[in-house]
């Protein structure tokens, strides 16, 4: 399961239950990641509380020397939809954390992306977006020569059969800054894809929640606590027995991809249409002669994905 060299990662986030559990993943998973930086944007909440939030899941994981800094607070073309009626007001509702004293990088997030990836070897930095792609969408608009470094993008968005969380036809992440995923999906880099139709098969049901619960550590008590509150707006909208782990699959996927199954396939980006902005157009059948620009995960080993998650949380 582990290669010799961490790979190394830039994780984007917009804290978020799920986001706090997939940067704990990451977090407890140095002899497989290497997480150089974390970078926030406005999504779930705006910026300031995602800020915030991804400070207080690193001392959580009690990594406080972790870099992070802050990024965009809007997106490129619209004005900000958050979701505070999924994640509560704090965007990170469940336990009480204490208020965090770790600081800030001064460096603008796209400035750290841009630098990084032209510093480091070329090939050797994975993009991890857990939030709307403004950060990294800013990036590539200002330094072009960084698509060619990257190794591989590996993000959470969008949807297929799926299709809608936000409204009928868009995923959150992708809704709210679809011009950012449009630069982001036509960039020529590597680009894997955690969809709502791969998410939604990795549910924290009570005996997975009752298992982060039982590990005793602060980390396992708040995701537990976590997915508590994450699940109950889930269940209440989709019927379904648990929350849907969305980002921790991005993590899961860079330290056990056999755990997942996709196809490469052309994704284009709807930004013009009032009834379907922000919907992922995934050629899933190979109907049009678009070439291919993304692997889109469709399937996962759900109970392999909670060992993997279950395991590595009892190790911070």
């Amino acid at each position: 399961m582990s290669s010799q060299i961490p790979r190394k990662i830039i994780i984007d986030t917009d804290p978020g239950q799920d986001d706090a559990v997939a940067i704990l993943l990451a977090l407890a998973s140095p002899q497989d990641i290497d997480v150089i930086g974390i970078t926030t944007v406005a999504g779930n909440v705006p910026l300031a509380l995602t800020t915030r939030n991804a400070r207080m899941v690193c001392e959580l994981a009690g990594k406080p020397d972790a870099k992070i800094y802050q990024g965009c607070d809007r997106p490129l073309a619209h004005s900000l939809v958050t979701a505070e009626h999924v994640h509560g007001k704090s965007g990170l509702d469940g336990p009480t954390l204490p208020e965090p004293v770790m600081p800030i990088q001064d460096q603008h997030a796209v400035d750290y992306i841009i630098d990084t990836l032209r510093s480091e070897e070329a090939g050797t930095v994975t993009l991890c977006p857990l939030g709307p792609l403004t950060n990294i969408a800013t990036a590539l608009q200002r330094a072009p020569d960084i698509a060619g470094r990257i190794a591989e993008i590996v993000l959470m968005g969008g949807a297929y059969f799926e299709v809608g969380n936000i409204t009928p036809a868009a995923e959150f992440n992708i809704y709210v800054d679809p011009e950012a995923a449009e630069i982001v999906f036509k960039c020529g880099a590597p680009i894997t894809v955690m969809p709502l139709d791969v998410t939604h098969k990795a549910l924290v049901t009570k005996p997975r929640n009752d298992a982060f619960r039982a590990l005793g550590n602060a980390v396992g008590v708040a995701a537990a606590q976590m997915t508590d509150f994450f699940e109950r707006f889930d269940k209440e909208k989709y019927g379904s027995e648990g929350a849907p782990l969305h980002d921790p699959c991005v993590t899961a996927y860079l330290i056990q991809p056999d755990l997942f199954k996709g196809r490469h396939i052309n994704v284009e980006i709807e930004t013009k249409s009032d009834l379907t902005r922000g919907m992922t157009v995934a050629d899933w059948w190979g109907v049009t002669d678009r070439p291919p620009n993304a692997t889109f995960i469709g399937d996962v080993d759900a109970d392999g994905f909670f060992a993997l998650l279950t395991d590595r949380l009892a190790r911070l």
